[in-house]
């Protein structure tokens, strides 16, 4: 079932959000850590459109507004992800001895 690895990707997303506040606490950056909580919960309405599919409506998926909601939302969460990681993290990969 892919919800369920979705709804994995939704705790990555949250432990990063954390991580990443508690950085930013440190170092006084602004709280770009928030669009990890955005990014999970994308992802989080998409897992739950998709298990309410599969086990209640069995609509097709086909259509422009389920695939925006089965496909769409999924990417836009993770390039959220990718992008807020980006700049919380890119100090790691400058770091050089």
């Amino acid at each position: 079932m892919q919800a369920i690895g979705q709804l994995g990707i939704v705790f990555a997303l949250i432990v990063l959000a954390q991580l990443s506040k508690q950085l930013g606490m440190m170092t006084h950056a602004k709280p770009y850590y928030r669009g990890f909580y955005v990014a999970a919960l994308l992802l989080l309405v998409s897992s739950a459109v998709r298990l309410l599919n599969d086990f209640l409506l069995r609509q097709d998926t086909s259509q422009i507004g389920w695939v925006i909601l089965y496909d769409g939302l999924p990417a836009i969460a993770i390039s959220l992800g990718v992008v807020v990681a980006w700049r919380y993290w890119s100090w790691l990969l400058a770091e050089r001895d």
